[in-house]
Parts: structure tokens; C-alpha cells; sequence
């Protein structure tokens, strides 16, 4: 979960910072918000990569574990 969490707040930081320069720069508005979101989301997919790699890991795994806790419970209640 922690990398979720970590992931997320990372991509935050990227958009914010990005934005904070493109508005030194003049941008402002829908245009401000539309280059943060295309600019940080580049960023983002080279920067934080490995960090993706291991959060999809995670909710994988958590996403797996989930399922079979729910097979289990379902067969419990068969029998």
C-alpha cells in the first residue's frame, strides 16, 4: 500500500511542479492545466517507471489475494 501511496504523491508533485513553472511562464487558465497534465504525465511515465512497476505488483497481489479470500469464503459456505 505504501507504494501506492508513494506513487500517487510523487505524480502530485510532478503536476505541481511543472504547473508552478509553466505559470512563470505565463501560462494560465485551461491552457495551464491541460500542459501540466500532458507535460507531468511524460514526466512521470520515464521518472517514475520502476515506482509503477512495483505499485502494479502490489495491487496485483492484493487484487489476488482478495479473490482467492473470496473463492475460499464461497466454498466454505458451499459445504
Amino acid at each position: 500500500m505504501r507504494s501506492v501511496i508513494f506513487y500517487t504523491a510523487a505524480r502530485v508533485v510532478i503536476f505541481l511542479a511543472t504547473a508552478g513553472v509553466l505559470a512563470l511562464f505565463g501560462a494560465r487558465g485551461a491552457l495551464l492545466l491541460l500542459l501540466a497534465l500532458l507535460i507531468s504525465g511524460v514526466v512521470s511515465y520515464v521518472l517514475l517507471s520502476g515506482q509503477r512497476d512495483r505499485m502494479s505488483a502490489t495491487v496485483v497481489s492484493g487484487a489476488r489475494a482478495q479473490r482467492e479470500r473470496f473463492q475460499k469464503s464461497v466454498t466454505k459456505e458451499d459445504a
